[in-house]
């Protein structure tokens, strides 16, 4: 027996386990969160004997007479003053990384409560944030430091949450205290475990599959394998996605599941899988888009390698680079890239009515879920019904099927509850990646420096399956000139089939790995000018009535002109200051259906919030709040934000492109305009009880290959700048950005978004290394090169408007992708003014971040 004492009881097991597991399955102290199980994630922080410790790293054996303290046990008044400055600062966003960030500001505010901010960095190194960036989070613990020393007491609730004020999320006390619950916090009674047995080989013929060995253990349940699945394909666009790979067929990449095993503890599902033998021919993989567009590439799809090819002609590119005065082109290269969310994919499939299912997900989009699952099944898609909990995070990385269609396939099958979870390890294997892309870019000016011309070729590789390589490489193009004034244009892109890791939906969506090399070529053309950076770029930045390079009619909402003189103290404050701008589309645009929907219900004296817009931490329960109670008035006190759900909530379509803010909020205004007129004619929402208000947008945009004069490709795009300042030695001291997203809705939100997509930018151009090598991946959580506290740089954000604003959401326009598209070709520039080299790949080769022989490849 092992006695532990947590949270001031004494508690006692048989076993000698790990304390993460014991905290959460045993006790169901859930506010401890599995992030990593390795150590690195800091997500299951607690603190022992008033320090802060992750708690999957010791064992009960270890802890016998010492104090364990989690969120649960803090004292009501203490967690108030967290989840009041937490709230405050807009510390919160996905919020699965909060808990374990609590304790470690607890552990330092305990014995320090006038703490510097290098303090405060000090004390949570040891917690990575994939959302904030830090900014907020360290400003939340100085100010509870100032609650505490100063015994102050906490404000009454705001009675109004109107449009660009500063508005404590909805969500953020559920998500501080540990109380949110997010998919692995739930346990269902007769619950399964399942996962898949995956490849052992990227590429590999699958001779036999031979159960006989797992099916004897005494804890497995059912193995289900490839003839047991009613529709082999799946996909989120394109049906190529194999739910297991048949015995005669072929592996694409070391994700392909062979075989899914259900037991009765998740403790032995390892000892099971390990048991199933498989038979393969090793075969040579496609490691490379290079390998896959060779004729003698032996084919990962019978339909080609080549999965998606786009072209975008404007004016005469080729006449105007002739014609120019100068005329840089340069090769680029981008890499894997790494979501990073805190919370590690999981599923929960229940059965339920006659031969339906309900699932319990953490996706970007309940619908899409339903159905794909329903199409795998054969069933309606009414016998499927998708409830969403708290997401840990997204930026992409939730939108193909991960574990969900498993669960339900098993669950489907048993006729009991089952949960699939990744691993750590796992998430990073399996789930879709950044596009890594090699770009030729040509671009041209007139000897005024006036830009002319652009010209690119764009291959990306998709890996092994299409996910969302098509739209992916859509923005790659229509944004790879630049927020730009010209319209000589010739830009052919292709995404191309490989056995790598599948690369999918990333945060930025083709334009971060496009704008890398655009920028970099403006730096060049400026140089040879005579210009300098940010005064070519202020020329031949877009403005209000020019046109784009896609031939899209810039509006009167535009200010990129204002974003550029907003940082440009910051770029001549420094010979190291590196300066980059971007701007992204806000919606799916190109001609595509793009439809938000929200219904308001009136319900025991509250207005419901019903949309399945996804929360990945973006803040969308708190942005549709405020679009309602800007336009009706109403405290928001009387507002409930209702989870997506199939059932309850109406399709708004899936969490990507920056859309939600701008086609779910205008959904929800206009929804919100219809209870206006009932409220102003003196009815009350007692009066109301029971109605329902419906609203819902879907504008209109042109399609690729429009022969339109000026067609309109996206409802509206976002704009920014960004500066990055080295020092000497080449470190990164500051990052100053200046955004353009319209009318902010939330400005905690719209601030914190952007900082955390500055860090991951940084990431990407320093510091983050995801590598695959033969179609292997590499990589732990530990070595990946998350940023961490005491890495992460001051920022510095501004938030401009032009005069003009859209029509719609109040003239709001979306950041999430944004905010990291301009950050690594800024540091880019950085380094070459450091030392004049010109770096054409990433992550930055031979900086202080990353000393890299350029010959050797070797780290």
């Amino acid at each position: 027996m092992f006695k532990v004492n947590i949270n001031e009881i004494e508690y006692m097991s048989e076993k000698d386990k790990k304390l993460l597991p014991y905290l959460r399955d045993d006790l169901r102290l859930t506010s401890v969160k599995d992030g990593c199980s390795e150590g690195a994630c800091g997500t299951c922080m607690v603190l022992i004997d008033g320090q802060a410790t992750r708690a999957c790293t010791q064992k009960l054996s270890k802890l016998e007479g010492k104090k364990i303290i989690t969120i649960e046990g803090l004292r009501p008044e203490e967690m108030a003053v967290y989840e009041h400055c937490f709230a405050e600062a807009g510390a919160v966003q996905c919020g699965f990384c909060i808990p374990g960030m609590v304790i470690a500001a607890k552990a330092l505010l305990d014995v320090n409560l006038k703490p510097s901010k290098a303090e405060v960095k000090y004390a949570i190194r040891n917690n990575i944030c994939r959302c904030t960036g830090y900014v907020k989070i360290e400003q939340a613990i100085l100010m509870a430091a100032d609650f505490f020393r100063e015994q102050k007491a906490i404000p009454e609730a705001a009675t109004a949450a109107r449009i660009n004020t500063r508005f404590k999320r909805v969500d953020a006390i559920e998500k501080t205290n540990g109380t949110g619950i997010y998919v692995d916090d739930i346990v269902v009674p007769g619950m399964l475990y399942a996962k898949c047995l995956r490849s052992k080989y990227p590429r590999a013929r699958v001779n036999k599959i031979d159960l006989s060995k797992a099916l004897e253990h005494p804890d497995c349940v059912r193995i289900l394998t490839e003839k047991d699945v009613p529709t082999k394909k799946i996909g989120h666009l394109a049906q190529d996605w194999d739910v297991m790979i048949a015995e005669g067929g072929t592996t694409r990449y070391v994700g392909d599941a062979l075989a899914l095993v259900a037991t009765n503890n998740k403790e032995t599902l390892d000892e099971v899988i390990a048991l199933i033998e498989v038979d393969y021919t090793e075969l040579k993989p496609v490691t490379s888009p290079t390998d896959g567009l060779a004729a003698d590439a032996p084919l990962v799809h019978s339909t080609g390698n080549v999965f998606r090819k786009e072209i975008l002609n404007f004016g005469n590119a080729d006449a105007a680079i002739k014609e120019s005065k100068y005329v840089i082109t340069k090769k680029y290269h981008t890499p894997f890239q790494e979501h990073g969310f805190m919370e590690p994919e999981c599923a929960i499939a229940i059965p339920e009515g006659e031969d339906g299912l309900r699932l319990y997900t953490s996706s970007q989009s309940i619908y899409d879920e339903q159905r794909e699952i329903s199409n795998m099944l054969q069933i309606p898609k009414e016998k499927v019904h998708c409830q969403a909990q708290l997401v840990g995070g997204g930026f992409g990385g939730k939108e193909d099927m991960t574990v969900q269609h498993h669960a339900a396939l098993m669950a489907w099958y048993t006729k009991k509850p089952v949960k699939v979870k990744f691993s750590r390890q796992e998430s990073l294997n399996y789930h879709t990646k950044r596009h890594p892309m090699d770009i030729e870019m040509t671009t041209a000016c007139d000897e005024n420096g006036k830009l002319t011309a652009c010209k690119a070729v764009l291959i990306a590789d998709t890996g092994a399956y299409g996910s969302l390589g098509g739209p992916v490489l859509q923005r790659a193009c229509t944004h790879a000139a630049g927020p730009y004034n010209y319209q000589n244009l010739d830009i052919i892109g292709m995404s191309v089939y490989t056995n790598n890791c599948v690369a999918g939906a990333f945060r930025g969506f083709g334009v971060t790995q496009s704008c890398f090399a655009t920028e970099n070529n403006i730096n060049l053309l400026a140089e040879m000018v005579g210009m300098s950076a940010w005064e070519f770029r202020y020329q031949n930045a877009i403005r209000p009535g020019q046109v784009l390079p896609n031939g899209q009619l810039a509006d009167e909402s535009v200010a990129m002109v204002e974003c550029l003189e907003a940082v440009k103290s910051a770029y001549e404050s420094s010979p190291y200051a590196g300066i980059a701008i971007g701007f992204k589309n806000s919606g799916t645009g190109v001609g595509l259906n793009d439809t938000g929907r929200c219904m308001l219900s009136i319900e025991a004296g509250k207005v419901h919030i019903r949309t399945s817009a996804a929360c990945m931490g973006q803040g969308i329960a708190t942005m549709c709040t405020q679009m309602l109670c800007e336009t009706t008035g109403l405290d928001p006190a009387l507002v409930l934000v209702e989870q997506p759900d199939t059932i309850r909530t109406p399709d708004s379509g899936t969490s990507t492109a920056s859309r939600q803010t701008v086609i779910t909020g205008e959904a929800t205004h206009r929804a919100a305009e219809k209870l206006q007129l009932e409220l102003a004619q003196g009815k009350t929402l007692t009066e109301l009880e029971g109605r329902e208000f419906f609203g819902e947008f879907s504008p209109i945009t042109d399609p690729m290959g429009s022969k339109k004069d000026n067609p309109v490709s996206h409802v509206s795009y976002s704009y920014g700048a960004q500066v990055v300042i080295i020092n000497e030695e080449g470190r990164v001291e500051k990052v100053v950005a200046a955004y353009d997203i319209g009318t902010p809705v939330n400005i905690q939100s719209a601030e914190g978004q952007i900082e955390g997509g500055i860090v991951m930018g940084l990431g990407y151009g320093l510091t983050e290394d995801f590598q695959v090598i033969d179609g292997y991946p590499q990589t732990k959580l530990g070595t990946l090169g998350l940023m961490r506290s005491t890495e992460a740089p001051e920022l510095s954000v501004e938030l401009v408007q032009a005069k003009g604003k859209t029509p719609y959401a109040f003239g709001a326009k979306g950041v999430g992708e944004l905010c990291l598209i301009p950050t690594a070709p800024a540091c880019s520039h950085a380094y070459y003014r450091l030392d004049g080299k010109l770096r054409t790949s990433l992550p930055l080769q031979d900086t202080y971040y990353k000393k890299r022989k350029s010959n050797s490849g070797l780290i």
